[in-house]
């Protein structure tokens, strides 16, 4: 990158030496991943596809396949709001639990 700005992989390449921040980073991974099995889970149930999922939430195809690939990747954490939404477009509800 000739402008001198740096990657996201550049930015989070130093933090992640500490070992504190990588093991909090591998919890959240972690912590996504059993979230992402859920919601693929609960669309596989409902017999949807991406497109059947994002109509009923309102919105379009690739918005759902963003939201999927966004938890795969650990990227972002979606609202809850949002999450609640997709949930209920598969004939589900959203149960937050606090442990």
């Amino acid at each position: 990158m000739s402008s001198g700005m740096r990657t996201h992989d550049q930015v989070v390449k130093k933090p992640l030496r500490r070992p504190g921040v990588r093991a909090e980073v591998y919890r959240i991974e972690r912590e996504e991943a059993v979230l992402l099995d859920a919601l693929l889970k609960a669309r596989q149930e409902a017999g949807l596809i991406q497109a059947q999922v994002a109509e009923r939430m309102g919105t379009h195809a690739p918005a759902v396949a963003r939201l999927e690939r966004a938890l795969a990747t650990g990227k972002y954490s979606p609202s809850v709001s949002t999450l609640r939404k997709y949930v209920k477009a598969c004939g589900k509800r959203l149960v937050l639990q606090v442990a």
